[in-house]
């Protein structure tokens, strides 16, 4: 469906630093070029601020992480139109319980060096213009605790609640190319709903409680087992 190129450094990854460049200019136009040639898009794992700049300028659709974009990454994406996933509970789980699952130490230090830093340059990311898209790298924690970034986009980063769902709906499906399908409630799309028990407006914590689930005009779930 795509093409993933890990452009800088990770914080799971061994012996390098989150902030290292790991592809030259050259070669990530290159591979946007090639996965054009395939009618595919790229995303690209950067945290560093040097290879942020440098993937959005080589044509990339999406940053995935962008923990240290500095000014000039974040006017870059905007003028490029290039979507940030920032992937924010990951950290909080690393440094929170990633011993106790079975993380390596010298990344949870590099996750609980970066958190802080994180929150306030996506902050700023947001406030200037970038847009957003969701998505967890979920499986570095448990799958089910997915819609967690959700309140951290509100409480920490500022996002208007309506506007963060609306990453992981109309702004998701723009970045991977089917918002004529779904993202949306229109007729002729897919009927992909969730149903929530209050106002996520009100509080967006209510989005990590899903008992009602539609695919495509079939309930998956639903209360009571109905």
């Amino acid at each position: 469906d795509l093409i993933k190129v890990v452009a800088s450094g990770g914080v799971l990854s061994s012996g390098d630093s989150p902030d290292a460049i790991q592809y030259s200019m050259e070669e990530l136009k290159t591979i946007v070029e090639e996965a054009s040639h395939a009618g595919r898009k790229v995303a690209a794992h950067a945290h560093g601020a040097a290879s942020i700049k440098e993937a959005t300028l080589a044509g990339v659709a999406s940053i995935e992480h962008g923990s240290l974009v500095d000014d000039e990454g974040i006017r870059l994406m905007r003028e490029h139109g290039t979507f940030m996933v920032p992937t924010l509970y990951t950290l909080d789980f690393i440094v929170d319980e990633g011993a106790a699952n079975g993380v390596p130490e010298y990344a949870i230090a590099k996750a609980r060096a970066m958190r802080q830093a994180q929150r306030a340059n996506l902050k700023k990311a947001w406030e200037g213009g970038v847009k957003f898209a969701y998505g967890t790298d979920a499986a570095v924690f448990p799958h089910g605790r997915n819609a967690r970034d959700f309140a951290i986009m509100v409480d920490q980063l500022g996002i208007p609640p309506l506007a963060a769902i609306r990453t992981a709906t109309a702004s998701a499906a723009e970045l991977i190319g089917i918002a004529d399908k779904v993202g949306t409630l229109k007729a002729g799309l897919w009927a992909d709903m969730i149903a929530v028990e209050g106002n996520p407006v009100d509080d967006i914590r209510l989005l990590e409680h899903v008992p009602f689930v539609m695919k495509g005009g079939v309930v998956y779930k639903a209360p009571g087992g109905r």
